[in-house]
């Protein structure tokens, strides 16, 4: 172990300055879990005063679920030809677009899988059809490793895809797809898809033309602490890059592998050892390596209301979405769910002030009709 120090690194973190990767894995495996919280508090605070804690109302949707990547923790995709493959079609899209806005949404996150036949015009009819009917409608949609998957098929740049999406309908581009940007991890896991440089590339090309992004991590499988370490210092050189004008990377979102019926739990290779208190570590280790990303979300989704509330006074300050719609994740195991009240009042139960917000973080206020009548989102959302 190199010969590094708890108490130096930490008042490093706390002056904003860039750790390595070494020097971040010397901290998650020697500070204690007091020491990472009230450093990655202390720096929410100077990102983030007060104790305002924001969260968004939307909608997970898929356009489709065939998918030719054939990730080994996913459960939800489907290959081509099997006869539980679907592409959701216009009158769905206007179903569940619909239902969103009723329940106070404005914003459909879009996602799908590697399909074979779906290109660029697809993408570009669909959005351009989408924004048509709905102009106040907000497009978060595909991610890096689909739109690698789409300049693939059209022979065509990142920027070039990028551009006509942009021209045709989309807001802003998730950060799904980055699992472990190692491709040692990603030969593992999710060979299928794009290298971990390439998603950084197309990450960059998204911020060169101002299009906002968010970056994730999903971790607990088969990487080690090095090569989460080397994921954040790579989401953090990227967001170095972006133009100036450009906001780049508006928020990291670490998640835990979930499990539940997954190949590589099947064939031995990982489980989902995740604890309340690793998350918490990482959480707060996401704020210390990541000095030049504003917003950290803890995932309720996957580590549930209590252990999310304690991140909350580890470095994160968004609690994310209420998700009224969530296919992907809940096929390998997440079996949390919450209302537009309750993802407020488990704010509040943890000290802070909850303020809806857009995609862009910029705050909205909650629409009359979920303040007056208690609307249970529940029945909304497909297992």
């Amino acid at each position: 172990m190199q010969d590094f120090n708890v108490s130096a690194l930490l008042d490093q973190a706390l002056k904003m300055q860039a750790l390595s990767a070494e020097e971040g894995v010397f901290l998650f495996e020697q500070a204690s879990t007091a020491e990472l919280m009230y450093v990655g508090n202390a720096l929410r605070q100077m990102h983030v005063p007060g104790e305002v804690v924001t969260w968004i109302i939307d909608r997970n949707s898929n356009t489709t679920n065939v998918c030719i990547a054939n990730c080994k923790f996913c459960n939800f995709y489907r290959r081509p030809g099997h006869e539980e493959a679907y592409i959701t079609s216009i009158d769905e899209y206007k179903q569940k677009i619909e239902e969103t806005f009723r329940f106070g949404g404005e914003q459909l996150l879009l996602q799908g899988g590697h399909h074979p036949d779906l290109g660029l015009s697809y993408y570009c009819e669909l959005f351009a059809e989408l924004k048509n009917l709905y102009p106040d409608l907000k497009l978060h949609a595909l991610g890096p490793p689909e739109i690698a998957h789409i300049t693939k098929l059209e022979g065509s740049t990142h920027l070039e895809v990028l551009g006509a999406l942009k021209q045709a309908g989309l807001d802003s581009l998730p950060g799904a797809g980055a699992e472990i940007l190692s491709d040692r991890v990603r030969r593992l896991i999710s060979k299928g898809k794009c290298s971990g440089q390439e998603w950084l590339d197309i990450m960059h090309a998204a911020h060169k033309l101002d299009l906002t992004t968010s970056a994730t991590m999903m971790f607990g499988h088969v990487e080690t602490n090095l090569e989460r370490m080397q994921h954040l210092v790579s989401i953090r050189e990227t967001q170095a890059k972006k133009p100036k004008s450009a906001k780049g990377f508006l928020a990291f979102i670490p998640w835990p592998f979930q499990d539940e019926g997954t190949l590589l739990k099947k064939l031995k290779r990982a489980r989902n050892q995740c604890t309340g208190d690793e998350y918490v570590r990482m959480i707060a280790m996401s704020r210390i390596m990541l000095p030049n990303v504003i917003n950290i979300q803890a995932s309720w989704l996957t580590v549930g209301k209590e252990v999310a509330q304690i991140c909350l006074h580890a470095g994160a300050n968004d609690f994310g979405s209420i998700m009224i719609e969530e296919n992907v994740v809940s096929a390998a195991g997440s079996a949390y769910r919450f209302t537009a009240n309750g993802i407020q009042e488990a704010i509040e139960q943890a000290g802070f002030t909850p303020q809806l917000r857009n995609q862009q973080y910029e705050f909205r206020a909650v629409p009359a009709h979920i303040k007056q009548q208690k609307l249970d989102t529940t029945e909304l959302i497909v297992d």
